[in-house]
């Protein structure tokens, strides 16, 4: 039965509490609570304040929450105090996804310690962000960061969070504001990255340069959708690790190079070069050059790193 009531919303299974003393001891038990998505529905503070006092405490260990900053009707979701109180009460929470929250009244300390994985999509943030509070055994380390299409998110942001020296994994997709300044001045506390993806972002050939320089941890690296030439993509020549590298939509470059390049990673194993306008043959002489790669050329990438 517990395995039954674990497949409904979080909605639902406050819902079924009410049906006898058996489902309402049933629905407070932890396993229930580890992993909580509520970016299907918009709720209140106040319903958050109710989950997190009979639910999540001692148990959350994921959550999800979608805001109203796109909404006629504004509705607070997410409070300062109700973060502290996450932080104290889920010393097992993990991950915070967040969506469509204004956070620009809310300052860094007060984000979870135990967070290690932070996504923020569609927010508004301070334009100051990120930076270790004068406590350091309170602010979270955080070792995989997604940011999309968070307008705010800027050079100083991510050279912030970078120089701490926790990032495994980092996405990015449309935030305009990271530029090859930024990646330049990031390349050196990012030592230890394994994934990257810049998707839709202002960057070009100098932030390869960098890449290629300092990041030679990776595994995974997603350019989609940039403005990368030739002279780019020949910085990343050699990476010794890398095993993915999607160029999806990057129509300026030239398939020798592609070839060449890829012909130097030891470790390839797919490669997506999906929306390049070459001929057929052009794609089969791709993939007779690299026979231990999967060359993709009409499907979106397919692991859950994609970025659409």
């Amino acid at each position: 039965l517990l395995q039954i009531v674990a497949w409904l919303p979080p909605r639902d299974r406050v819902g079924v509490a009410r049906v006898c003393k058996r489902w309402h001891r049933l629905v407070r038990d932890n396993f229930l609570w580890r992993h909580v998505d509520l970016s299907s529905c918009r709720i209140s503070s106040k319903i958050l304040w109710h989950l997190l006092r009979n639910y999540f405490q001692g148990s959350l260990q994921t959550l999800k929450l979608r805001g109203s900053l796109f909404s006629f009707r504004k509705q607070e979701v997410l409070t300062s105090a109700l973060l502290q109180a996450l932080g104290k009460q889920c010393p097992k929470l993990h991950q915070l996804s967040l969506m469509e929250l204004d956070l620009r009244s809310f300052q860094y300390g007060y984000m979870p310690s135990s967070l290690t994985t932070l996504e923020l999509r569609c927010c508004e943030i301070p334009f100051v962000w990120f930076q270790v509070p004068e406590t350091p055994c309170t602010f979270p380390r955080i070792q995989q960061l997604s940011i999309w299409n968070v307008p705010a998110f800027s050079n100083q942001h991510l050279l912030n969070i970078a120089t701490q020296g926790t990032l495994k994994t980092l996405i990015l997709s449309k935030v305009y504001r990271i530029t090859d300044v930024g990646i330049q001045a990031v390349g050196p506390h990012l030592k230890d990255l394994q994934h990257l993806a810049l998707c839709h972002c202002s960057i070009g050939d100098s932030a390869m340069h960098f890449i290629g320089r300092h990041m030679k941890q990776l595994h995974h690296l997603d350019l989609r959708s940039n403005s990368l030439t030739d002279a780019g993509l020949l910085c990343l020549s050699g990476l010794p690790n890398l095993g993915t590298l999607c160029l999806r939509d990057c129509g300026q470059l030239s398939p020798e190079t592609i070839l060449i390049v890829c012909q130097s990673l030891p470790s390839l194993k797919h490669l997506d070069l999906s929306r390049i306008d070459f001929e057929d043959k052009i794609f089969q002489k791709i993939r007779l050059g690299l026979p231990n790669c999967t060359v993709a050329n009409t499907i979106l990438c397919t692991d859950s790193s994609a970025i659409s």
